[in-house]
């Protein structure tokens, strides 16, 4: 979205590397160096471990077409879409096994309350 506003590759590496982890900072550096010796986007991505092969095909593509910002919010989209995705099957399966673990919990409260009440009984008779 940087390149399409108009934002030259490496101020708007330099932009991402503020907002992103120590980590990725740190390669993003790597990346801004050889696009600045002249590499292309895709060959510092691919360097570093930045883009996955999906991803670097697309940039590749971009950068051949000439839409690299048009391809990377492509990309983007792309991987939202997985994450959420991900998101949703994670939560298919964490929420059932969740339920029974609350479920097993009250269950567990309820007759360790019970337990008193009964026991009392019992030394009644």
């Amino acid at each position: 979205m940087l390149l399409e506003g108009g934002i030259p590759i490496l101020a708007a590496l330099d932009i991402v590397g503020n907002t992103v982890a120590p980590t990725t900072r740190a390669a993003l550096l790597v990346a801004r160096g050889i696009i600045s010796d002249g590499g292309t986007l895709s060959q510092g991505f691919d360097h570093c471990g930045l883009a996955t092969p999906i991803a670097l095909r697309m940039l590749r593509v971009g950068e051949r077409s000439g839409q690299l910002g048009a391809m990377l919010t492509r990309s983007a989209l792309f991987y939202e879409g997985e994450s959420a995705r991900w998101i949703e099957r994670f939560t298919k399966v964490f929420e059932p096994a969740l339920m029974t673990a609350i479920g097993l919990l009250v269950g567990l409260i309820v007759v360790l309350l019970y337990l008193p009440i009964f026991d009392l009984a019992g030394a009644l008779q």
